[in-house]
């Protein structure tokens, strides 16, 4: 499996429909919307401190928007060795996965996912019928 970088999330990212890339809090992060959907997230001293003796996840972090509290329990569920939380993120609609974890295929998936979570209704019902008709 390639490892996939921030640079593959830029790529992913900016082929998705009214994307534009900037930065937030000294981050690249990705926004449709205004919304900031997708955004690298370096781990601050705070939440180093927090770790405590548990190891701290290595390579590139990304944090993902989710549609709410319960796709993001979900998804924590199902996926514990890819997407994890900090304190930081309690109560907060999204999460983070490490990079070193997924193919760019998995990295679209969750990148459309993401997206799908804070782009406009028409825009993200445009979508998901446009690539319906792609599978067919």
């Amino acid at each position: 499996m390639s490892v996939v970088s921030i640079d593959d999330v830029a790529e992913i990212a900016l082929g998705l429909p009214g994307v534009s890339e900037g930065t937030r809090y000294g981050n690249r992060t990705w926004f449709v919307a205004g919304k900031g959907f997708a955004w690298e997230r370096p781990f601050s001293k705070a939440d180093l401190k927090r770790f405590g003796d548990t190891a701290v996840p290595d390579g590139p972090i990304l944090a993902v928007a989710t549609e709410d509290l319960g796709e993001k329990e979900a998804l924590l569920g199902a996926k514990p060795d890819l997407f994890f939380t900090i304190a930081h993120f309690d109560g907060y609609a999204a999460l983070l996965l490490r990079l070193s974890g997924l193919t760019k295929k998995g990295l679209h998936e969750v990148l459309v996912d993401a997206w799908l979570s804070c782009a406009p209704r028409k825009a993200a019902d445009e979508y998901l019928t446009a690539h319906a008709k792609r599978r067919r």
